[in-house]
């Protein structure tokens, strides 16, 4: 069977972590899985997130960054992700609509429905089967990040309140969507995290 699965969050969440363990996980147990992100996920789109995420973008308008988000979204529904659930793959995504409705359409204020319409466009009716999200103070996520070394991007430059603010988004998301969007609490070991996930994973697959 195939099944669209997207995780959501702030930065330093330690989403990439949990998708990788279930991912193994899902093999381990004999299914067909792909793992992927956003954005990007597919050459194009890749290309796109380079321009995106650059720091020295930093004149970048918030409209054409919700619009270059959906570019890249789209592409990559094409060529990754629809494919893949033509042959009932479970995909697994890092990001999605989501994200875009919290970052551009809550937190840079362009409005949730306006950034909705645009990927409604982009995505041709394709929404997650399955979203978790995985909420964490910002303060802690940023910290994370700066503690691990990883690379900084565009994103993670921004206020402490810009953060806050795409955390208050994916709250109100939870608002919209309550049957698809599972809420994690992320401020837990990577562990339990993973533990939580598998679980809301297998559920829904037992609903077929």
């Amino acid at each position: 069977m195939s099944l669209f699965i997207t995780f959501e969050g702030g930065e330093g969440t330690g989403k990439t972590t949990v998708i990788n363990n279930l991912y193994n996980y899902l093999i381990s147990l004999g299914y067909d899985v792909i793992k992927t992100r956003e954005p990007g996920g597919s050459k194009i789109s890749e290309s796109i997130r380079g321009i995106i995420l650059d720091r020295n973008n930093t004149i970048m308008d918030y409209k054409t960054e919700a619009l270059m988000y959906a570019a890249s979204r789209r592409q990559h529904l094409i060529e990754v992700i629809i494919p893949a659930l033509k042959k009932n793959k479970i995909v697994i995504c890092d990001r999605y609509i989501d994200s875009s409705l919290a970052y551009q359409g809550y937190a840079r204020g362009l409005g949730i429905e306006q950034v909705k319409t645009i990927n409604e466009y982009a995505i041709s009716g394709y929404w997650p089967d399955l979203t978790i999200y995985i909420d964490l103070d910002p303060n802690i996520g940023i910290n994370r990040i700066k503690n691990n070394n990883r690379d900084v991007d565009r994103l993670d430059e921004e206020t402490i309140s810009f953060h806050e603010k795409v955390r208050e988004g994916y709250i109100k998301l939870i608002d919209l969507y309550p049957n698809r969007i599972k809420k994690i609490d992320g401020n837990v070991s990577l562990d339990i995290l993973t533990q939580i996930a598998k679980e809301i994973v297998v559920n829904k697959l037992k609903e077929g």
